[in-house]
């Protein structure tokens, strides 16, 4: 089983001797972390005796688990099991981005991080939703039927909120904001990932690969086709499941 404590959701999957996807769900990550995933584990462990790998934003609270190991290592294995070969993975996260640099056996040769600024990840799109009055799962068809965009020039999310405000109060439409906003997100993690000078195919995962205007926008930035596996969300806990599953097959030699 591999659970993967983000700052936004809480993920688990529960993979078989093969390594493929039992079970898996998807929460809103708690405040009280620790007792959320002690609850998951013991839910989904459902009395089998079975190693824990966690990972995320909260590994270290999943006291539960066998074993924390960090997001980078999960991310690389879940999209290589997922995918089946290397490349570049971009995982847009609620409180970080990571750009992942995937060897043609599955191993990490390079990577690189913004867990600085909320201006490149999912909450910067979640705070946008939250002031221009959009359902967050409408903001990519938002962005997307938009006939014109508004350039968004801050490149800090609370700078970028009041930038918002100041476009609003112009009469900007809301749709070529949102336009805006998706293309600027697309834009910053894009340049987060030419810093690695990386190679071809790109894959996505994260919650925010749903969005399809961010797909798109981050393509077109790229200059390349953008890969998504089956389930984006979880490609850090199927990794953590994945080597959970190790463990567990390195116990019974």
């Amino acid at each position: 089983m591999g659970v993967d404590l983000g700052s936004a959701f809480t993920k688990a999957v529960v993979v078989d001797s093969k390594g493929q996807m039992l079970s898996n769900v998807v929460e809103q990550t708690d405040p009280v972390t620790e007792k959320q995933a002690t609850r998951i584990i013991e839910n989904m462990r459902d009395g089998m005796d079975i190693p824990v790998v966690a990972t995320g934003y909260g590994r270290k609270l999943a006291t539960a688990a066998t074993k924390a190991v960090t997001e980078i290592t999960c991310h690389a294995k879940g999209i290589f099991h997922s995918l089946g070969h290397g490349g570049t993975l971009i995982d847009i996260g609620g409180q970080d981005s990571k750009v992942i640099v995937i060897g043609e056996s599955g191993s990490v040769l390079n990577f690189t991080m913004n867990d600085k600024c909320a201006a490149g990840t999912g909450r910067f799109i979640e705070v946008s939703a939250n002031r221009l009055k959009i359902p967050i799962e409408l903001m990519g068809k938002t962005a997307l039927e938009a006939e014109s965009e508004v350039k968004i020039t801050s490149t800090c999310a609370v700078f970028a909120e009041s930038e918002i405000v100041g476009l609003l109060a112009k009469g900007q439409p809301v749709d070529h904001i949102v336009r805006g906003l998706a293309r600027s997100l697309a834009l910053r993690v894009a340049a987060m990932a030419q810093s690695l000078h990386p190679p071809a195919p790109f894959m996505l995962s994260g919650g925010v690969a749903r969005s399809v205007a961010i797909r798109t926008f981050l393509s077109e930035a790229l200059g390349q086709p953008i890969e998504l596996p089956k389930y984006p969300q979880l490609t850090g806990a199927l990794g953590a499941a994945l080597i959970a599953l190790e463990i567990s097959q390195k116990h019974q030699v």
